[in-house]
């Protein structure tokens, strides 16, 4: 059987980021590279009816005992463009403390000081990058981990439930869903295997949505500026300013929500800032939607109507209310957690997963840890031996029925 932590490496070496700002579905034509592959590879291991969609959408199925329920393992091709997902090079470190020198040659270690997870983590395998590019266990350790369990059904002559294998691009751009069949899928629930560190399980998070403030202005030889020059950037920082600072992400946490400005660009005649929009309340998320309304109606009394232009769209909601009249999807993953040596732990969700909207669509989908740590970012990294263990949960899942 091919190890995980194999499958996963190999995963890796393919360049998925996704784009937010492109109209296509996939958003970037490198997804599909990668969903060629794992359909080759699946019908390699037997799972026959394995192909990739118009859309770049990867599905399989792995028939189960008669009897047995119908069950959804999903995770997601693409990875975020917040950091480099290019040319990644990686190397598996047998970590006994201290800090780790990701980069002799630049210099960048990812210090013990800063990253307190690592404490949890002496004695595993850590496979780390080298500090310049994302590693992309968010998600191809998911993808990993559901491949490896399903070759263990493969080889296992246990009795199992019928498995649907998912895997989706553009997730990371909050459309992963978008053009996912549910009624072909046929699960009767789902996972996500698109978590953090071992024993995490979310059925909460966040409402979401995104906004975009464009605010226009009037460019005068500065020279001659006076009482003519409206000056679109100085506007632009008014309008953030009138936004709580409490309510900006580094200074959350749990539940709370925030009002993230995630880039901006501007001169003189045109400036334009982005924003997305979180918290676990609808009626806290409402205000929050309700606080940059309000703001540009001020910037439009204060100096003319159309001086802000903003647009905001929903991404996702809060899949509690559909998971919760379904609990035994939880307790089943819990059962599963405790069976290999997990602690389950279960915690709200500080972003959203395609299980989200997938809930909304009529299939219930909880969202399952996969072992790696700092997401989006230059110093992610995943141990081996969790990859190991979550992939034995979700064999626990399909089969201790």
């Amino acid at each position: 059987m091919t190890p995980v932590s194999e499958r996963f490496l190999r995963y890796v070496s393919y360049h998925t980021t996704s784009d937010e700002f492109s109209e296509t579905c996939p958003s970037t034509p490198r997804q599909k590279l990668l969903g060629t592959a794992l359909v080759e590879e699946m019908l390699a291991m037997g799972i026959s009816d394995a192909h990739m969609d118009e859309n770049g959408y990867v599905y399989g199925t792995l028939p189960g005992d008669p009897g047995l329920p119908t069950i959804g393992l999903i995770a997601h091709m693409d990875t975020a463009p917040d950091a480099c997902g290019e040319n990644i090079k990686t190397k598996i470190v047998a970590y006994n403390g201290g800090d780790i020198l990701l980069n002799e040659e630049q210099g960048i270690y990812m210090k013990e000081s800063e990253f307190e997870s690592l404490k949890n983590n002496i004695g595993k395998h850590l496979i780390v990058t080298d500090g310049t590019t994302l590693l992309g266990a968010d998600n191809k350790a998911g993808i990993a981990e559901i491949l490896t369990a399903a070759e263990m059904l493969l080889e296992s002559k246990a009795k199992h439930a019928t498995l649907k294998i998912g895997f989706t691009p553009d997730e990371e751009i909050g459309r992963g869903a978008d053009k996912f069949n549910v009624e072909a899928f046929g699960a009767d629930y789902a996972y996500t295997v698109d978590g953090g560190s071992v024993g995490e399980m979310e059925y909460e998070n966040f409402n979401a949505a995104s906004a975009k403030a464009v605010f226009h202005g009037r460019n005068i030889h500065p020279g001659a500026a006076k009482n003519k020059m409206v000056n679109s950037q100085q506007i632009a920082m008014e309008f953030h300013a009138m936004l709580p600072a409490d309510q900006r992400p580094e200074h959350t946490d749990g539940y709370e929500g925030f009002i993230h400005l995630t880039d901006m660009a501007g001169e003189v005649e045109q400036s334009t800032l982005r924003y997305i929009v979180r918290d676990h309340s609808m009626e806290k998320f409402l205000e929050k939607k309700a606080l940059l309304t309000a703001a540009a109606e001020f910037i439009n009394a204060k100096y003319g109507q159309g001086t802000a232009e903003l647009t905001m769209r929903d991404s996702y909601f809060n899949m509690r209310e559909k998971i919760e009249p379904c609990m035994y999807i939880v307790d089943r993953a819990v059962k599963a957690m405790e069976a290999v040596g997990m602690t389950p732990k279960t915690v709200p969700i500080r972003g959203g997963t395609d299980g989200a909207r997938l809930s909304f669509m009529g299939l219930p989908c909880p969202n399952l840890c996969t072992g790696g740590e700092n997401y989006h970012g230059r110093f992610e990294y995943i141990p081996v031996e969790d990859m190991e263990l979550c992939t034995k949960m979700l064999f626990e899942i399909l089969t201790n029925l």
